[in-house]
């Protein structure tokens, strides 16, 4: 069967390893980021890996890219199967001494980038039953001052992954007693469909 994912951030880093990652899942992985130079090596390896590859180099801070990304997506595949959020950096800067630009920057790509996209999205992987993943990390739950704006996106992307989700228990216990989950030990994971709102 055709699967399409859509990995943000695919130049560098954990967007690059994961988009080369579902290279052997999907046949098809659509490559989205600001550098188009890195994306063209990425979809090589993707190539290389037995996927097709779509390099779509937009700005995913700007209002109008997550609507152009979805459309170039199903405009040539007709599908949306996964979407991984991994775009953004945020500044790590002190509570005191980040600037209200340094804010906004940070909020609009790792945050508003991935819902607007997520919203745009919705329906195509509604129809193929599809998953969506948001990037967080563990200062969302420990904050310090010194990665203040870190701490905060981080903990708003939690809150808005909550309220995108939806029911999948038997795929997470499948997963929880795999070889991919050989690192989650004394975890305790919670599904609940978002009836828990808190972050």
């Amino acid at each position: 069967m055709n699967s399409v994912a859509i990995v943000t951030g695919a130049s560098q880093g954990n967007g690059r390893s994961t988009a080369i990652r579902l290279a052997r899942d999907f046949s098809a992985v659509v490559l989205a980021a600001r550098n188009a130079d890195a994306l063209k090596e990425v979809a090589n390896t993707v190539k290389s890996a037995g996927a097709q590859a779509l390099v779509c180099d937009l700005d995913l801070s700007k209002v109008e890219s997550a609507a152009a990304l979805v459309k170039t997506t199903l405009d040539r595949f007709g599908r949306i199967d996964a979407l991984l959020n991994i775009a953004g950096a945020v500044p790590q800067a002190d509570l005191f001494e980040i600037t209200d630009e340094q804010w906004r920057a940070g909020a609009e790509l790792k945050l508003h980038g991935a819902r607007r996209l997520t919203i745009l999205a919705w329906e195509a992987l509604k129809q193929s039953k599809g998953s969506v993943v948001f990037m967080s990390g563990s200062a969302a739950l420990d904050p310090k001052p010194a990665f203040a704006a870190v701490a905060v996106i981080n903990a708003a992307i939690t809150a808005l992954a909550k309220a995108f989700a939806e029911q999948g228990i038997a795929d997470l216990l499948a997963f929880m007693v795999s070889t991919g989950a050989k690192w989650m030990t004394g975890t305790s994971v919670r599904m609940d469909g978002g009836e828990i709102k808190g972050i």
